[in-house]
C-alpha cells in the first residue's frame, strides 16, 4: 500500500486544524521569548546573561534530542505533543507568577528556557513525523513551503508586536498570552485522529533499550550514504552561516557606518525573502527530484551570501538584495529536503533519524561561533561571509554530481505503507532523466 492510498483524501481539515492551532502556539512562544530577552537586556545589559540564555535554549536540541527521538518513536505522538504544548505553557505559568509577586530572578530565566526548549525537543519529532503520515506525499514540499512562509511571517511581525504589547502590558500579562495560544494548540491536537506508525515500537523502555535505540538511528544514517553526505552539508551550512548572521550587525556599524535601523531593514529583507520563497514553494512543489530543488537552493543561498559580502559601502541596497536572495533560496533548500526525509525514512524511525540530524547539525553552531569571531578580526568581516557562500556553493554544485546524493528520490517511498523497508544500502546507479 502507498502513502497515495493509505491517507485520507480528506486530510486537509484535520491536518490544517493542528496546524493553525500550532501556528497560533508559536506566536505566542515569539512574544515571550521577545519579552524575555527584551527583560534581561534592561535589567542585567550583561552580554554573557544573553549568551548564556542563548546557550541553555540549545543545550536541550543538541545533548537530548537523539533521545528524545527515539522516545517519540516509542511513544504516542498526539500525547507527545499535548504533553509538551502543556509542559511549555506550565513553565510560562511560573514565569507569569514569579513576574507578578516581584520575585524574578534571571536564573528562574535560565530554568524556564531550558524547560520550554526541552518541550520543543519532543514537540518537533513528533509533529514532523506525525506530517508525514497525514499528508500525502505530493504535498509535503508544499507544506514545508507554507511552513517556512509563516515562520517568515511572524519573524517579521513577532518583534515589533511584541514591543508594542511590552509597552502596553505589564510583561506579565505579555507571557500570560503564550498560555491562551498553548491552549489554542492543545485543543486541536486533543480532538483529530493523528496516524501512528503500523510497526510502532512498545513505549516502556530502559536506558539501555534507549541507547539501544539511538544507535539503531545512528546505524540507519550509516547505512544511507547519500543521506550522510547530506547531513555533512547541513553541519557545515550551520558551522558557517549561523556565525556570520552573527556578525551582521559588526558588518552594518563598520562597513556601511549604519544603525539600528539599517540592521533591522536588513534582517526584514532575508524574512521577506523567506516568506516569498515559502509561498513559491507551496505554490510551484519544486522540481520533480525535489533534491534537484534543495541543491538549486543551496546554490542560491551561497551567490546571496556573496552578493552581501560584495556590497560597496555606498551600495546598502545591493547588501538588501544579497540578504532577501539568501532568504528566498531558505525554504527552497530546507522544504524539499525535508520531505524528502519524510517520504524516505521508515515511520517508526522518524523521530530518532530527526533527532539525530538536527542535534548533530546545531552542535555545529557554537563550533562555528568561537572560529568566526577571531577570523573576522584577522582578515575582516566580509571574508567569513566570502567562505560560507563559497564553500556552499561548492556544495551545491557537488550535490548534482555525487550520485549517492542524486539519486535519493529513487529510494523506495516508505511512508504510509503496511510494508516497512530498509533504505537502499548502495543508492540505485541512474542517471536522472528530468
Amino acid at each position: 500500500m502507498t502513502q497515495e492510498i493509505a491517507i485520507s483524501n480528506n486530510w486537509k481539515k484535520p491536518f490544517f486544524l493542528i496546524w493553525t492551532g500550532q501556528s497560533f502556539s508559536l506566536i505566542g512562544s515569539m512574544l515571550v521569548q521577545f519579552a524575555l530577552v527584551w527583560w534581561m537586556t534592561e535589567k542585567t545589559g550583561s552580554a554573557a546573561v544573553l549568551a548564556t540564555a542563548t546557550v541553555i535554549s540549545i543545550l536541550p536540541q543538541i545533548l537530548l534530542g537523539p533521545f528524545a527521538g527515539a522516545l517519540v518513536d516509542r511513544w504516542n505522538r498526539k500525547r507527545v505533543m499535548i504533553v509538551a504544548d502543556g509542559v511549555t505553557a506550565l513553565a510560562t505559568l511560573v514565569l507569569v507568577f514569579l513576574f507578578w509577586s516581584g520575585k524574578i530572578q534571571v536564573w528562574h530565566l535560565y530554568v524556564a528556557e531550558f524547560v520550554r526548549a526541552l518541550g520543543g525537543t519532543f514537540h518537533w519529532p513528533a509533529m514532523s513525523a506525525s506530517t508525514s503520515l497525514m499528508v500525502p506525499e505530493k504535498h509535503l514540499s508544499r507544506i514545508a513551503g507554507v511552513n517556512q512562509a509563516m515562520q517568515g511571517v511572524l519573524g517579521i511581525i513577532a518583534p515589533p508586536l511584541g514591543a508594542f504589547l511590552m509597552g502596553l502590558l505589564p510583561i506579565y500579562s505579555v507571557l500570560a498570552i503564550d498560555i491562551v495560544t498553548a491552549m489554542m494548540a492543545i485543543l486541536p491536537l486533543s480532538l483529530v485522529h493523528i496516524p501512528q506508525p503500523s510497526k510502532k515500537l512498545e513505549g516502556v523502555v530502559s536506558p539501555r533499550q534507549l541507547f539501544r535505540d539511538v544507535r539503531e538511528g545512528l546505524r540507519y544514517l550509516a547505512s544511507w550514504p547519500g543521506m550522510i553526505i547530506l547531513l555533512g552539508m547541513a553541519t557545515m551550512i550551520n558551522m558557517l552561516f549561523n556565525p556570520a548572521f552573527s556578525l551582521l550587525p559588526l558588518m552594518i556599524t563598520r562597513i556601511f557606518k549604519g544603525g539600528a535601523m539599517q540592521l533591522g531593514v536588513i534582517n526584514s529583507a532575508w524574512g521577506a525573502g523567506v516568506i516569498l520563497g515559502g509561498l513559491v514553494l507551496g505554490a510551484w512543489g519544486g522540481f520533480r527530484r525535489k533534491i534537484y530543488t534543495s541543491m538549486t537552493g543551496i546554490i542560491g543561498m551561497s551567490l546571496g551570501t556573496m552578493l552581501l559580502a560584495s556590497a560597496p559601502a555606498s551600495m546598502f541596497f545591493m547588501a538588501m538584495a544579497g540578504m532577501a536572495l539568501s532568504g528566498f533560496m531558505n525554504p527552497i533548500t530546507n522544504g524539499p529536503l525535508f520531505a524528502l526525509l519524510q517520504t524516505r525514512i521508515r515511520p517508526e524511525m522518524q523521530g530518532r533519524v530527526f533527532t539525530l540530524v538536527s542535534s548533530l547539525a546545531a552542535a555545529a553552531s557554537p563550533v562555528g561561533l568561537a572560529l568566526a569571531a577571531p577570523v573576522a578580526d584577522l582578515l575582516g568581516i566580509r571574508f567569513w561571509f566570502y567562505i560560507a557562500g563559497g564553500v556552499s556553493l561548492l556544495m551545491g554544485v557537488a550535490g548534482f554530481l555525487i550520485p549517492a546524493v542524486r539519486t535519493l528520490d529513487d529510494l523506495p517511498t516508505v511512508q504510509g505503507s503496511d510494508e516497512a523497508q530498509e533504505p537502499a544500502l548502495v543508492p540505485v546507479q541512474v542517471t536522472p532523466s528530468d
